[in-house]
Order: C-alpha cells, then sequence, then structure tokens
C-alpha cells in the first residue's frame, strides 16, 4: 500500500468536489474547492498537532499503514456510511467504524456484508464475546463473495493519546476467519465506553494490509 502524505492538492480538491455533488452529501460541508485545497498541504511526513487539526475546518482522520501515511477528509456522509478522501486519490468507507470499502491501495476492500452486526448497535452494549459472519470481496485478487467468520471479544480499558488529550477506551478485539483462503487476522477496536465511538481501529482492509485509523477530527452525525 502507498500513502502518500498530504500530496496533489488539485487532485483533492476535484474528486472531492466531483464525488461530493455525486454523492449528495448535503449534511457535510466542505468548502469550496479553494479552500480544500488550501487543507492539504505539501510535505513528507504526517506530524498532526492539535492546533494543525484545529486550524482546519474539516473532519480528518490520520490512515497508518507499513507503506506510509496520511490525513483524509470528510467528503460524504449518507446515513452511517462515512467516505474518507486522501491526497493522491485514496479512499476509505466507514460504517459504524467498521472499515467497508477502500479505493486508491495496492489491495482493496471492495465490499463488506455484515450478517448480524454488533457494531450498528453499539459497543457500548457489548459485554460479551459475540459470534457472526462477513462477507467479503478483495481486489485485484479475485477473491469475492469469501465467507469470514468473525469473534468480537471484549477486552480491558486502555489509555490512548490522541493529540495529547488522553481518552480512556474499551479495546474489542475481532478475531476473523476464512479457511479457504487462509485468512486468519484481529482486527483492534478502542471504543468509547459511554457511547461507543470507535476512536482508534486497526482493520485489516485485505490479507496483509491492515491500516490504523485515528479519528483526529471526528464526525459525530449532522447535530454536530
Amino acid at each position: 500500500m502507498m500513502l502518500t502524505p498530504r500530496r496533489g492538492l488539485y487532485r483533492l480538491a476535484v474528486v472531492t468536489g466531483v464525488l461530493c455533488l455525486m454523492s449528495a452529501c448535503t449534511d457535510v460541508s466542505m468548502g469550496s474547492l479553494e479552500t480544500v485545497k488550501q487543507a492539504v498541504h505539501g510535505g513528507t511526513s504526517v506530524r498532526p498537532t492539535a492546533e494543525s487539526v484545529a486550524a482546519e475546518p474539516y473532519y480528518q482522520l490520520q490512515v497508518s499503514a507499513p507503506g506510509g501515511e496520511a490525513i483524509l477528509l470528510l467528503a460524504s456522509a449518507q446515513g452511517d456510511l462515512l467516505g474518507w478522501y486522501g491526497p493522491d486519490g485514496q479512499a476509505v468507507f466507514l460504517k459504524h467504524g467498521v472499515l467497508v470499502k477502500t479505493l486508491g491501495l495496492t489491495r482493496n476492500l471492495d465490499a463488506l456484508l455484515e450478517e448480524g452486526d454488533p457494531f450498528a448497535s453499539g459497543l457500548q452494549h457489548v459485554q460479551a464475546p459475540v459470534a457472526y459472519q462477513r462477507v467479503m470481496d478483495w481486489s485485484p485478487d479475485y477473491h469475492y463473495g469469501i465467507h469470514v467468520q468473525a469473534k468480537l471479544q471484549p477486552m480491558a480499558m486502555e489509555d490512548v493519546d490522541i493529540l495529547g488529550t488522553v481518552h480512556h477506551l474499551r479495546r474489542f478485539d475481532e478475531h476473523l476467519h476464512a479457511a479457504e483462503i487462509g485468512f486468519d487476522v484481529v482486527n483492534r477496536y478502542w471504543v468509547d465506553p459511554a457511547d461507543g465511538f470507535i476512536w482508534k481501529s486497526r482493520q485489516y482492509a485485505a490479507p496483509g494490509q491492515a491500516l490504523e485509523m485515528i479519528q483526529l477530527r471526528p464526525y459525530r452525525g449532522p447535530q454536530t
């Protein structure tokens, strides 16, 4: 995977504007194309601070992987499905904090269907291990309709520092297993025990393709 830190200003501006129009993301204002351009600065590393995040009027998500990192901006919100777009055409889509689709990565998650989704009702209600199933599509390996056995287990409380603020969060481990392709991984989520909001996670977009995502300026719905 290649995530290029804060490059491609005009590409992001155009992609963000077009996608926002196509998806009718009326409950998320990204401002004019010019201000979007100004929000993405050149550089070779991602070192966000509370001050730098507060200085930009955008919802921001930091995404890291072995191949690089970038700060993505929220460009579409359709109900619980949030689309975050990066500086070189990368995008991740989260639903209830779960990664359901990616674009522009070395290996992509094309679709995810969850059966018996415990995330939809809020992880603050999960007090014991729960089992469910997923159906996942990946490319470019042409792995479609892969049935994945999932088990979510609440773990201990942990302190997570985000931009200098310590959040007291419950960690959840999600074990995913698909015997037919040898897929056996663990996703991790750090969750606000009061409302189930996922502040940080490490999720596999595809076999061998793990993403760490941190909410720098989270989107909590149209009421905020």
